[in-house]
């Protein structure tokens, strides 16, 4: 049977990216998401919120600009995979276990603490083996890091016309 493994979360991060470094100096960052779910309940006819915190793990140069440029409150996008972790207590010996999620793709979002203007599309996108977004003058790009971690490409600037999207 094959299997797929893949989540895509939005949300606001719940604290300040810390960088650290593995002894082979690989750069690693554990930072908090919070995601909001809002629904009307019926029954007592309110609006409702649901947050759900989940713990995402960066590596490499994903880690460093987000240790660099993200804050506490900034919205980012995640794109990436689960991973269970488990381990023994020390303290009870019993057998504990996590599930995270590991970033393979990480877009920072504009809005919070930005200052920036409100743009759709107006993300930077840091792919694994990514590098630092460079500054470019053209109008709400897409700055998506390459696959082999070279620079940076500027994407197409604009959307795609709307009688050409699928759905």
């Amino acid at each position: 049977m094959a299997s797929f493994n893949k989540v895509i979360l939005m949300g606001n991060l719940t604290r300040d990216p810390e960088v650290r470094y593995t002894p082979s100096g690989t750069a690693v960052s554990e930072v908090g998401l919070a995601v909001n779910r809002t629904w009307f309940d019926k029954q007592t006819n309110q609006k409702k919120e649901e947050v759900t915190f989940v713990d995402v793990t960066l590596w490499g140069r994903q880690a460093e600009v987000a240790g660099e440029y993200l804050g506490k409150g900034r919205g980012v996008l995640i794109e990436g995979r689960l991973q269970l972790d488990q381990w023994d207590d020390k303290e009870t010996g019993q057998k504990r276990s996590k599930l995270r999620v590991v970033g393979e793709s990480m877009t920072m979002l504009p809005g919070r603490g930005d200052g920036g203007p409100q743009r759709s599309g107006g993300g930077q996108n840091f792919n694994a083996g990514g590098g630092a977004p460079a500054a470019n003058p053209a109008p709400a790009p897409n700055t998506t890091a390459s696959p082999a971690g070279g620079g940076f490409e500027s994407g197409g600037g604009s959307a795609p016309p709307d009688d050409d999207v699928p759905f």
